[in-house]
Order: C-alpha cells, then sequence, then structure tokens
C-alpha cells in the first residue's frame, strides 16, 4: 500500500516528536484499518509530549482541545490530530471527562479508549504493533470488545454504544457477549447522547455499505426503541402480499437498506429508511386487501418530526421528505401527460427519486418495468424540453390587457403544460391559449 500525504504528515510529526525525546504513536483507527490492510482516511498521533510542548514544536498549529491534551498539527493543506497520552476523570456530562491527567504511559491513555480494536499503537519507523488491549486478537476473532469495564466506558460516553454496533455492522464483526450485554443493559441512557451525535451516528450507518446489519442490530440490542422508536413500528405490519411478497414493512425496508452502497447521499439513505414510515398509523383490511390509504402524507408528517428531532439541516430535511411524497408516483409514470412526467423530472436530485423507486420495487415485487420506463426518458428527453424558456409571463398577460390577480397562476401554468405537451411553440400561441379560455373583459 502506496504511504499517503496524510500517513506522510504525520509519519513526520512522529519523527519530529521523537527527535526532542518524546514518545510518539499512531494511534486508533489509522492503526485498527493498517492491520486490516485498509487504507486510512486520516491519522492520528499519540505522544507523551504536553500540548504546550506540542504547540512549541511545529510551527502551524491550533490549541482546538488543549484542555484534553488535543492540538491540530498543519503540514501544507493537511492536518492531523496530535493528543497528549493521558488518564482521564470522571463523565460528568456523558461525554466530556471532568478533568485529564497527563500521561507518559502509552498503556495508561490506550486503557481509557473505547474498543479494543481502536485501542492499538503503531511505530511509522518499522510498521511494528503495540497492543496492549488485545485489539490484534478481537480483530482476528471478528470482535467488538470494549476496554476495560464494558458498562464504565458506555457510562462514560453513551454514543459509544451507537459507535459498537457501527463498527460491528461495518467490519460484519459481532459483539463480544459481555459487551453486548451491557448495551442491551444500559440502551435507555442513549437518549442522554445530544440528537446532533445521535443522527450522525446513524448517518454512518446508514451510507457505510452495511445499513441493514447495523439496523438489525440496533434493533437487536434495544438501541432502536430508544433513538427511532417509529421505525420498530414497522415491524410486524402485514403487506398484500402480491405486491409485497418478501413480508412485513420491516422486513421490507431492511431489503431497501440492504440495497443501498456505500456512500450513498444522506438524503437517500434516509429516505429508503422512512419512505413507508406512515404505513403502521394507515393499516387497514379492506375487502379486497390490505391497503394504507393516505400513508404518503402521514409519513411525510412522520418524518419531518423525526427530521426536527435529529436536527438535520433544512435542505437535507427538504430533500428526504420530498422522497417520501413522490416515491408512489412511479406507479403513474406511464400514464402520466408528457407535462406531467416533465415536471416530475424537474423534481430536485431526480437521480436520487430514481434510485429509491429500484430499491423500493427490488425489495417488493421485483420488476424494474416502471423504473426502465422512467430512467429511460429522463435520460434521454434534452434538458431544454424539460426546462424550457416559457412562452408566457406575467407582463405579457398584462401587456395583453389582464389584470394581475389569481387567476394569472392559472393562465400562465396552462400556457406552459401546453409548451411542456409540444401543442403550442410561439409566444403569440401561448397568448391565443390563454384568450381562449379566459377571454379578456
Amino acid at each position: 500500500m502506496a504511504p499517503s500525504a496524510e500517513r506522510e504528515a504525520a509519519t513526520a510529526i512522529v519523527a519530529r516528536l521523537r527527535s526532542t525525546g518524546h514518545q510518539a504513536y499512531f494511534v486508533g483507527g489509522c492503526v485498527r484499518d493498517l492491520v486490516l490492510g485498509r487504507a486510512p482516511k486520516d491519522f492520528d498521533v499519540a505522544t507523551s509530549a504536553t500540548p504546550d510542548q506540542v504547540l512549541n514544536l511545529f510551527e502551524k498549529t491550533f490549541a482546538v482541545g488543549a484542555h484534553f491534551g488535543v492540538v491540530l498539527v498543519c503540514t501544507g493543506e493537511i492536518t492531523t490530530e496530535v493528543a497528549t497520552f493521558r488518564s482521564d476523570g470522571a463523565y460528568s456530562d456523558g461525554r466530556h471527562p471532568d478533568a485529564v491527567r497527563f500521561s507518559t504511559s502509552p498503556e495508561e491513555d490506550v486503557k481509557r479508549r473505547d474498543f479494543t480494536i481502536n485501542g492499538m499503537m503503531l511505530d511509522p519507523a518499522d510498521d511494528s504493533v503495540l497492543d496492549l488491549v488485545g485489539g490484534r486478537q478481537d480483530l482476528n476473532a471478528g470482535l467488538i470488545r470494549a476496554i476495560g469495564d464494558p458498562a464504565e466506558r458506555f457510562t462514560e460516553d453513551k454514543l459509544r454504544m451507537l459507535r459498537a454496533v457501527r463498527f460491528a455492522a461495518r467490519f460484519s464483526f459481532e459483539l463480544e457477549l459481555a459487551t453486548g450485554k451491557a448495551i442491551e443493559r444500559l440502551a435507555p441512557a442513549v437518549t442522554q447522547v445530544s440528537h446532533e451525535r445521535v443522527r450522525d451516528e446513524l448517518t454512518r450507518m446508514l451510507i457505510e455499505g452495511h445499513a441493514r446489519r447495523a439496523f438489525e442490530m440496533l434493533d437487536a440490542t434495544g438501541l432502536l426503541a430508544q433513538v427511532l422508536p417509529e421505525v420498530v413500528r414497522l415491524k410486524g405490519v402485514a403487506q398484500p402480499p402480491q405486491y409485497h411478497p418478501e413480508g412485513d414493512v420491516w422486513v421490507h425496508t431492511l431489503m431497501l437498506l440492504d440495497g443501498l452502497p456505500a456512500g450513498v447521499p444522506v438524503a437517500l439513505a434516509w429516505g429508503a429508511l422512512l419512505h413507508d414510515i406512515g404505513k403502521p398509523a394507515t393499516f387497514r383490511v379492506a375487502p379486497d386487501r390490505i391497503r394504507f390509504d393516505g400513508h404518503v402524507e402521514v409519513g411525510i408528517r412522520i418524518a419531518e418530526e423525526i427530521c426536527r428531532r435529529l436536527r438535520f439541516p433544512n435542505h437535507e430535511t427538504e430533500q428526504i421528505l420530498s422522497l417520501i411524497a413522490n416515491h408512489m408516483r412511479f406507479g403513474d409514470v406511464r400514464k402520466m401527460k408528457e407535462s406531467t412526467l416533465k415536471r416530475f423530472f424537474r423534481l430536485q436530485n431526480f437521480d436520487q427519486h430514481l434510485s429509491l423507486h429500484r430499491l423500493d420495487c427490488l425489495a417488493s415485487h421485483g420488476s424494474l418495468e416502471l423504473y426502465d420506463f422512467a430512467r429511460e426518458r429522463f435520460e434521454t428527453l434534452p434538458e431544454e424540453e424539460v426546462r424550457p424558456h416559457l412562452l408566457l409571463g406575467g407582463k405579457d398577460l398584462i401587456e395583453a390587457g389582464y389584470q394581475p390577480g389569481p387567476l394569472f397562476s392559472q393562465m400562465l401554468a396552462a400556457a406552459e403544460d401546453a409548451q411542456l405537451e409540444g401543442a403550442i411553440h410561439t409566444r403569440e400561441q401561448a397568448l391565443a391559449l390563454v384568450r381562449e379560455r379566459w377571454p379578456t373583459p
């Protein structure tokens, strides 16, 4: 594996620290990934040097968390986190230690970290691994194990329970028995974590390529009922077998999650998770079959509440709700007027709507007929036909003798529809159409 610029920058930092008499190692996730033969996204350094010593050794630094021993060292465009060995005091806020004590012992430092697979250190000079917590053994065994007492680690920072599930899903590992039992026992405490941190951890689970396993594990540990009780309610909600031979709404949703590739857009991932969130509230057994009348509208309201609760940015909330609002429209795509179809294609990030529909089909009846039709039309229709320069505007209507008012929007929409249908092509034809339907006084 060729050294990355990030690794070279971190290696130079370690060398500089060691040249001045300090201990220094790569630490955490980058070591885990290197042992697994994966390319780390970034590199962190742990050292016996105090924050003040780190600040004085390097030209461009930022003391972002010097109280906790963390300094950012900038090498060109690359920023590396350098943390002083430390032991932590109590965690009154369930996230940060009330006090830290800097240390010169790497063993003392790794023992306060979360999981054994993240507690290894590596000497970049010879790639030797300093494993004081059995991380390598757990990597080989495929286990996520808390360092020390699991209950203590999770009480310090409740988010670690979600992180345990995410790592287990990402690497296809199992939760070590005591670690899993501690999560089940302490799951209600995860509600003490800020909504933003919960959202970000759930989002990572959805976009890292192992979303189904992550949500199955969230459910099994009791965490899902705490962070997304609306999703738990999908379980046991039957569906009409002629359209959904796969099973209930929960199984259907898991199958959608199974189809999410790594790196999928955040809004699409959440849209897949929540697209049928309105079904439990609208379930009824009609004479002909099971129905979910109005589940889209109810789903929009529930999803909006979830997005607000988890503090999603407005633009992501809007896209998630749009995906839910429009996911059933594909059923009519062959019967749509040309103008309706083109307006449908104007939806923001329409490719995400297509992707959700494809996932929805593959997780139910399996037919991609409507998806193929919509995709082919979307990809082949010229942009100027989908969003043409409008033949008529409000100024044209005023010049034609119409008084501005509520009817203007209807007149302009009628002209635009005719233009999208290909029935008219000039301003004069558009005015003639309006005059025919709305004669001037």
